[in-house]
């Protein structure tokens, strides 16, 4: 399989970038994605020319940090999958494939695809945690929780924080991911002690971080890899108008 990656390249945050194109031959269908950026990089050690800077971890779908922008869409192709996820076999062959890094102000370039995404760090160190001392495990019927919210709970809890929604939003907005981690803590008891701190800090921290706000256009939803539903978006912002009517 022989295709043609199109790819950011930029030095530092300081540099202007540009894309540069690399003609990639010898992949396979069953190739990851990751795996073919793997193979270009070392024909680029045997070229005596600088590596390609991209971000991954566990390549299991699970922690989000190889997230890319693939031929205009966040991750790929498919919905609901992180970058990692996706193989060759989406891809013709001889195609060109156009590789960028998530583009949002929030999420600065540090150096070709690999963006700075401590801003997701700073919200959730401003109030996604409970101060309560747990010990050790309690036994999981210690606590009666209806199933419905139990549910909820684990789904919104589900986000890996990618930031794919930020990346897809056309305002850059980090609602999907800061009403994830806000809704999982504040339907359970456990989270309710601080629910309306929690809910003051983290969009506050969110907004002074410098993410666009959400209209509703529901791209945010369709490109999350867990498929974190924008409802969350809807339970936050009525909470926070509630908060903020009734002091």
């Amino acid at each position: 399989m022989k295709v043609t990656f199109k790819i950011w390249r930029q030095e530092n945050p300081n540099t202007k970038g540009e894309f540069k194109s690399y003609v990639v031959d010898g992949l396979t269908d069953d190739m990851s994605f990751l795996e073919a950026l793997d193979h270009l990089n070392e024909e680029l050690v045997l070229q005596d020319e600088k590596v390609i800077a991209y971000e991954y971890d566990c390549r299991e779908g699970i922690c989000g940090q190889c997230g890319v922008f693939i031929n205009g869409r966040a991750h790929g192709p498919h919905p609901n999958m992180t970058t990692c996820q996706l193989h060759m076999r989406s891809f013709e062959n001889g195609e060109t494939i156009t590789v960028e890094p998530w583009r949002a102000k929030a999420f600065p370039i540090i150096k070709d695809l690999v963006v700075d995404r401590s801003a997701f760090d700073r919200i959730i160190e401003s109030g996604a945690y409970i101060s309560s001392k747990t010990g050790t495990a309690p036994e999981a019927n210690a606590i009666p929780i209806p199933k419905a919210i139990a549910d909820k709970a684990m789904d919104a809890a589900a986000c890996i924080g990618c930031g794919a929604c930020v990346a897809t939003c056309k305002n850059a907005s980090a609602a999907l991911f800061t009403s994830a981690k806000i809704n999982h803590l504040n339907s359970l008891p456990q989270g309710k002690a601080e629910a309306s701190e929690r809910l003051e800090h983290m969009t506050y921290q969110m907004d002074i971080e410098g993410f666009g706000n959400c209209t509703n256009t529901g791209t945010c939803e369709v490109e999350c890899p867990e498929g974190i539903s924008i409802k969350n978006i809807a339970e936050m912002n009525s909470a926070w108008m509630k908060q903020k009517l009734l002091g």
